[in-house]
């Protein structure tokens, strides 16, 4: 356990829970002639008994699905949100970078808009001043400078509150989905911050739905769902827990699609699926037995009625006693896709198959660019065979080995 000078943010036993209203009146008169009527509500438990701690100079990676309560959390730290329960100790000033327009007034300039926003993270109008023109040239703005907030595209917004955030220059930052909006040369620029912070020894917690971000960037990482912690420690152990999570919640929804008569579990709303997947050997020859180190293409057919933009096809391999052989995916193999649409295949290809004579089940997947939308997933669905001519020989995979004294 660290030392309590060396913690920078502590959360012990945190819940926060909402009352939503089941009647909800849209105009003042409504309000008023039911003002006295007996209200009823939905309690809602964002947070469930929370606890951990973030070490100062570390970067801590929040990762869940959307619902888990990973933004509320970062709001109760940032003072935003008052828990229902626990507490939240902060060694170290704060800087946030949380919802588009949080901090901003619509009807000010961007100008105007960094004074209050730099304001409102504790700086003096001298330090925003001294600020000023490195936090426009970070944002690439200049052109918009006096150009009203409610104007800009979201992207620009973003531009702005990420450049003010990080020249607060706080010891702690705290980013919420900094990379879900933005092209990809700004992004770039986020993430070369994000190394200037670590050399800095600055503390950054960080909300994400890119699982990338968090296995490359963070120190450790959380996985709540729920509200709950469901896992916590290397971020990518973590970040594999996640994606298994996701397959895991589309397999049952599936499941329970087909119970309900709903065909093969496909969303005909979005109209999106691996229709099939075919075998075949290297002269393009549809086969379902291949012999130990042969090429095995494994055709993956699919197909999307909306454009689906940087798509992920997945696989793993399991031996018919379940083991686990294998899981790569376009975006970890660097085989990017800029998108689909309308009927085509992916081929996934086994180089000299290092498989002794066995059954092996293919799982296929294809997920959105941050791995959290499953669009299709079909487990351990389609078969081959390997039909070794090695003798003498056991186990699962070939390896190269030898002997020598």
């Amino acid at each position: 356990m660290a030392r309590e000078g060396d913690i920078a943010i502590r959360v012990d036993n945190l819940s926060k829970r909402f009352r939503i209203p089941h009647e909800k009146h849209a105009t003042l008169k409504a309000a008023a002639l039911h003002l006295f009527d007996q209200k009823s509500y939905t309690e809602f438990q964002a947070l469930d008994d929370v606890s951990f701690e973030v070490r100062k100079g570390e970067f801590f990676g929040i990762i869940g699905r959307n619902g888990c309560g990973k933004s509320t959390l970062l709001k109760i730290i940032a003072g935003i949100y008052v828990p229902t329960g626990g507490r939240v100790k902060i060694d170290g000033r704060i800087s946030p970078f949380l919802e588009l327009g949080v901090g901003f007034n619509p009807e000010l300039t961007a100008r105007e808009n960094i004074f209050l926003g730099g304001s409102i993270l504790g700086l003096t109008r001298r330090a925003i001043e001294e600020k000023f023109d490195r936090i426009v040239e970070f944002s690439e703005l200049a052109d918009f400078i006096d150009m009203k907030f409610k104007n800009f595209s979201s992207g620009m917004q973003v531009r702005l509150a990420f450049a003010l955030a990080i020249y607060a220059h706080a010891e702690i930052l705290l980013m919420d989905e900094v990379l879900a909006v933005g092209d990809s040369n700004f992004q770039s620029k986020c993430l070369e911050e994000f190394n200037n912070y670590r050399e800095e020894g600055k503390t950054v917690i960080l909300v994400t739905h890119d699982i990338s971000v968090v296995q490359r960037y963070c120190d450790r990482a959380m996985l709540l769902r729920d509200g709950k912690i469901v896992k916590m420690g290397d971020p990518e152990e973590i970040g594999n827990e996640y994606i298994l999570q996701n397959m895991s919640d589309e397999e049952k929804r599936i499941a329970e699609a087909k119970k309900d008569g709903a065909g093969d579990g496909i969303d005909r709303k979005r109209d999106v699926a691996i229709t099939n997947v075919e075998f075949l050997d290297e002269k393009g020859q549809e086969r379902s037995v291949f012999g130990t180190g042969e090429d095995i293409i494994a055709r993956i057919h699919y197909f999307s009625r909306q454009t689906i933009e940087k798509p992920v096809f997945g696989v793993a391999i399991h031996t018919q006693d379940n083991i686990h052989i294998s899981g790569p995916n376009t975006r970890t193999s660097n085989f990017d896709i800029p998108e689909i649409q309308g009927e085509g295949y992916v081929d996934f290809i086994i180089r000299k198959a290092p498989f002794f004579t066995g059954t092996f089940n293919l799982t296929v997947a294809l997920f959105d660019w941050n791995l959290v939308i499953p669009y299709s997933f079909q487990e351990q669905k389609y078969v081959f065979r390997i039909k070794s001519a090695e003798a003498n020989q056991y186990g699962v995979v070939k390896l190269d080995t030898g002997w020598k004294r």
